[in-house]
């Protein structure tokens, strides 16, 4: 009896995109699986058809040999087109041949790449996590403690990560001899795919554990304490070991991270380990100088403004700034602006009029950036205008 298209088996046509044949081969699996139809021979003979075309056409390179060839490609001794080759066919147009020898013997001696064996029963390591915890600036600098509640995977308690009710306990897959993986021969080649009776576990639960329900695991949602080291910045993550998700099989846990945001600060913005803000003055004091309390974030400090600053003027304050947690120590830089006053009554704007007449009397001696200034601009369209 011939062979049946491997498309036909798996109902799609020819240019189906990959996810459309795992869709196909998902759905049919499920509806012919051996523990669904038990003792119904023709459905496992289907299965097995299923799995057979859906391990040559969910591999891209045994798919483009076998669209070439068709099955006469899997078939040993066959003269396929092109007379030369190994099996009778062209390699050509499919990537390096030595990766599709790879791929083919890595399957027949029950390895892949990497040259591990594909077999389950083996332990695997549980997932790593995520949280997000907003602090402080004060909180980043000086450090603190916070507490979170993570819901993870744990190993159960009741059957001891088995997934066996207790005193039971899991049997090898005789299907595949607790290996996780079945070969189906195709001629010279031999194709290797996950059990299907044992869903690649390489063990069957016939009485499944009523906490886990046969995972071997179950989500709870743990309450831990975090502690946020000081000179911490924003994006930082803290590692907390073995607080992930479960490990399989007696795997060890994964890790969980807690991604660090600081908020924005009212007074102070921190680059590295220097903190910057700015600091506003009257035009009296910017005029005749004066002495202002500054903030830190260790208490208040002096800071001398001479007479006739300008705005815009940075000052300096060294070691006010962050001990990093990498080392060293910042700044605080504190830049001064000059405010303008406003809401100006009748008689404070004639004093500021007299005020401004007193300073035009000499004006390049009270002003000098804007004579410089306007000098320039008068000189700029002097040139314009020429």
């Amino acid at each position: 009896m011939p062979k049946r298209d491997y498309y036909e088996v798996l109902g799609v046509p020819k240019d189906a995109p990959d996810d459309d044949i795992k869709k196909a081969y998902r759905r049919l699996a499920m509806k012919y699986h051996p523990d669904r139809n038990q003792g119904n021979k023709e459905a496992e003979n289907i299965f097995k058809d299923i799995q057979e075309a859906y391990g040559v056409l969910s591999d891209s390179k045994k798919r483009a040999i076998y669209n070439q060839h068709g099955h006469a490609a899997f078939e040993a001794g066959a003269g396929g087109p092109g007379g030369a080759g190994f099996g009778g066919f062209d390699f050509g147009g499919f990537g390096n041949v030595g990766d599709v020898f790879e791929d083919i013997f890595g399957n027949i001696f029950g390895q892949g790449r990497g040259g591990g064996r594909a077999g389950s029963g083996r332990s695997h390591r549980g997932n790593d996590l995520g949280y997000n915890i907003q602090i402080n600036l004060e909180e980043a600098v000086h450090g603190t403690s916070a507490f979170i509640k993570v819901p993870h995977q744990i190993l159960c308690n009741e059957c001891n990560g088995s997934g066996a009710k207790k005193g039971t306990s899991p049997k090898t897959c005789e299907t595949c001899g607790g290996s996780g993986q079945v070969y189906i021969q195709q001629g010279f080649f031999s194709l290797q795919q996950p059990c299907a009776a044992c869903r690649g576990t390489g063990k069957i639960i016939h009485d499944p554990c009523p906490k886990c329900r046969g995972k071997g695991r179950y989500q709870e949602t743990e309450t831990l304490s975090v502690k946020i080291p000081a000179g911490i910045e924003d994006g930082d993550r803290i590692r907390l070991s073995g607080k992930g998700d479960a490990g399989y099989e007696g795997g060890p846990s994964g890790d969980l991270f807690v991604q660090i945001a600081v908020k924005p600060h009212r007074i102070f913005r921190r680059e590295a380990n220097d903190l910057y803000c700015e600091v506003p003055i009257s035009f009296v004091s910017a005029a005749l100088g004066d002495e202002l309390e500054i903030p830190t974030l260790d208490g208040k400090v002096k800071l001398k403004i001479p007479s006739e600053c300008q705005s815009g003027k940075v000052f300096r304050l060294r070691g006010k700034g962050v001990k990093g947690l990498r080392g060293g120590t910042g700044d605080l830089l504190c830049t001064v602006i000059v405010e303008t006053p406003v809401n100006l009554n009748s008689e404070q704007k004639e004093y500021l009029k007299k005020f401004q007449e007193s300073l035009a009397k000499d004006s390049r001696r009270h002003s000098p950036l804007s004579k410089s200034w306007f000098d320039s601009v008068k000189e700029f369209f002097g040139k314009i205008t020429k």
